[in-house]
């Protein structure tokens, strides 16, 4: 990835956005909740975290939902708990399309679902600006 990508996409990490707020209950309750409502599926505890909806054209948009997804892809700077150990503790991380997006604070995936801690924000980009963030 080029310097240019590199800072475009500092740039819209670190530019303003729709604030957003997560969850503000402890790790342990957080855990328990996430396990009650989705049973057996991994799942992360985030925070630092932006949600990026994806500036995608009526037929992007069209084949998303066609494979069950929406236009929304997660990246959080901090994983704060990670059941499958996938991530450590302060890794980041970036999701990939969501198929649900339950009370704007569980981000559900095919294979996760990402528990929003504390602030964090909304923003547009582009799939391929989105997709760039190594």
């Amino acid at each position: 990835m080029g310097t240019d990508q590199n800072e475009g996409a500092v740039e819209l990490l670190d530019g303003p956005g729709e604030p957003r707020q997560g969850f503000m209950d402890s790790d342990e309750i957080l855990m328990g909740l996430v396990q009650a409502l989705y049973p057996g599926k991994p799942y992360c505890l985030v925070d630092d975290w932006t949600i990026f909806r994806s500036d995608v054209t009526e037929d992007e948009l069209q084949k998303i939902h066609a494979a069950g997804q929406l236009p929304l892809v997660l990246f959080a700077r901090n994983v704060r708990f990670d059941s499958q150990r996938r991530f450590d503790v302060g890794d980041w991380m970036r999701s990939t399309f969501a198929i649900s997006f339950e009370e704007e604070r569980f981000f559900e995936t095919r294979n996760s679902v990402y528990v929003l801690m504390g602030p964090g924000h909304e923003k547009s980009a582009s799939l391929n600006t989105i997709f760039s963030f190594v």
